[in-house]
């Protein structure tokens, strides 16, 4: 069991949460960092999250729901204040209602995350500060206090896992929902290295690839808010040709990026494209998430092996543009 303090102070309206680990600073950090691990213990065991977002930079916001045994859904978010990395950070975090929006009935806290080096590995110290008597009066009586140490006895595990996180891995797919997967993988470059490489057409055209065989005649990038974006692939004797368009819709450089997507000249509605990118041990987690408009179309791409496409993309991202830059 990680925690070893905890401690109420009713003057103060604070609940603080100390947790020792037999791991270094940075790899601790990873666990806040990256959604993947982080929703295997931000809720209670009976209650686990899924993140459809985390965007960990200042002005960013994660937003997560957890699922109880009877499939029931409660949502939150929380928006970064401050990121310090391997240091702290610092969010206002709150409740979502049905629809997945900001509730306004339910209080919001402010929680701060300290990190720190230990000799036998790292502590993190958590202060959660209400807003008022009654606010913090309600969320004790509603569970928070043993929802916390739940889901954070659930950390040794996921920080002893190595293996499910590893840079080494290749691309991977999760499905979050009927209509969203998220693709991860770990790019060896820095967030500015790796921005770059997806806003340079000089760049794209190095590596957005695919498998071998294809070139990328068309590359229009969109780098404000409101353009529009054009890529277009060819296989090396003309046979086959085809592209994507779309336009950006949010864009918070370097780290996080919003498009539509529709494959050129197929009517219907297009995708979601939420793009991330977290500084992580090992180099850049890069997260795209992606909301389909049905969940047969989410698996007819899936089941296109788009997910091996993108790895052999990103490998080459790797190899013969972050290598040399």
């Amino acid at each position: 069991m990680p925690i070893t303090e905890v401690i109420s102070n009713a003057e103060s309206l604070t609940l603080t949460i100390i947790g020792e680990y037999a791991v270094p600073v940075a790899r601790l950090w990873d666990a806040y960092a990256d959604p993947r691990q982080l929703e295997r213990f931000w809720g209670p065991v009976e209650w686990p999250a899924t993140f459809t977002r985390h965007d960990m930079a200042v002005g960013g916001e994660s937003h997560y729901y957890m699922t109880g045994p009877d499939g029931t859904r409660a949502g939150g978010w929380f928006r970064f204040l401050a990121v310090e990395p391997h240091t702290r950070f610092e969010v206002e975090d709150g409740f979502s209602d049905e629809n997945g929006q900001k509730s306004t009935s339910m209080p919001t806290m402010r929680m701060t995350f300290n990190f720190e080096s230990t000799a036998s590995g790292s502590r993190a110290k958590i202060v959660t500060q209400y807003a008022s008597v009654e606010a913090m009066e309600q969320l004790v009586q509603m569970g928070m206090m043993d929802g916390m140490r739940s889901a954070m006895g659930q950390i040794d595990g996921v920080l002893a896992d190595l293996r499910s996180f590893s840079a080494d891995l290749v691309t991977d797919a999760q499905l979050l929902s009927d209509t969203q997967v998220r693709i991860s993988r770990v790019i060896r470059g820095t967030v500015p290295q790796v921005w770059r490489a997806h806003h340079e057409a000089a760049l794209l055209k190095r590596w957005m690839l695919g498998p071998e065989g294809w070139t990328m005649p068309v590359c229009e990038v969109a780098i404000n808010v409101g353009d529009s974006y054009r890529y277009e692939w060819e296989n090396t004797d003309g046979s086959q040709r085809f592209g994507f368009e779309g336009e950006l819709l949010e864009s918070a450089a370097p780290y996080r990026a919003v498009t539509s997507e529709r494959m050129i000249g197929t009517p219907g509605p297009s995708t979601r494209n939420e793009l991330t990118l977290i500084p992580v041990d090992g180099g850049t987690l890069l997260s795209f998430v992606i909301t389909y408009p049905s969940k047969e179309l989410r698996d007819m791409i899936l089941g296109t092996g788009m997910t091996k496409g993108m790895e052999s993309s990103y490998a080459r991202l790797e190899r013969e543009v972050l290598a040399v830059a």
